[in-house]
């Protein structure tokens, strides 16, 4: 897996989201490895890995767990942004023995109502599905700026596209393949069950203004992970660690230092 490293001391390892890359955390490797050895990958399909396996988030938590290991440091730090908030969760569930703990800035996926209901699985609300369908299709036919102003705007707040920096810009287009293969591959629903699951210390980070369904993940699993803190950055919205950089980097040292 290609990554970025730098820094020394405890082990962090950030997982990034959709359209993003290992460059997505440029604003925390910069200032964290101060303390820390902070390590960004780059997952499978997104740039600049290349892969012939298939896309899918099962895959992804199975090559972080892989990484880690490679990396032979012992339990890290784990930070994951929307949808490798999810895969980061999983792996916390799934490979519990390489997580020392755990941040999840605006978790994606859609959250378990009522496990008790015998129904089809829990998704995202069926205009948000619609919505990023109609943005990989635009992206397909090549009108890749018109379909990541559709998806970004949608996860972040209207206007952010075309008000985010040239490398952000520069970065999802890069990215912008990736996103039919993601719309094809539903992330899991959070439940409380796999939740308990979850034993290493725990911070939920959201925005003020990020959108119900990552604020709504947050607060399930603030309820559900056991001794779970939650902090929300006042004035941001789904990229808060881009554009609430000091903020958000504060509380992740924090969180590693009592992790």
């Amino acid at each position: 897996m290609p990554y970025a490293s730098t820094g020394e001391g405890e082990p962090v390892v950030f997982i990034h989201g959709s359209l993003c890359d290992f460059r997505y955390w440029k604003p925390q490797l910069g200032s964290l490895s101060a303390g820390f050895c902070c390590i960004a990958p780059s997952l499978s399909h997104y740039w600049p890995a290349v892969s012939a396996k298939a896309f899918g988030w099962r895959e992804h938590v199975e090559e972080m767990a892989a990484f880690i290991g490679a990396l032979g440091l012992g339990p890290v730090h784990v930070v994951g942004h929307s949808r490798g908030g999810c895969i980061a969760f999983q792996l916390a569930v799934r490979h519990p023995g390489q997580v020392k703990s755990l941040v999840l800035a605006d978790p994606g996926g859609p959250v378990e109502r009522d496990a008790s209901r015998k129904r089809a699985p829990p998704t995202l609300p069926a205009h948000v599905n619609a919505l990023r369908a109609r943005a990989a299709e635009l992206i397909e036919r090549g009108e890749v700026d018109a379909g990541l102003e559709l998806f970004v705007d949608s996860v972040s707040r209207p206007g952010y596209w075309a008000r985010s920096p040239r490398e952000i810009r520069m970065m999802s287009t890069d990215n912008a393949q990736t996103l039919a293969l993601q719309v094809r591959d539903p992330l899991p629903a959070y439940d409380a069950q796999s939740a308990a699951r979850v034993r290493c210390p725990t911070l939920l980070i959201d925005g003020e203004k990020s959108p119900g369904m990552f604020r709504d993940a947050a607060t399930a699993l603030e309820r559900w992970i056991d001794g779970a803190r939650r902090m929300t950055i006042e004035g941001a919205s789904h990229g808060m660690n881009v554009t609430h950089a000091a903020r958000f980097n504060r509380a992740v040292a924090a969180a590693v230092a009592a992790g």
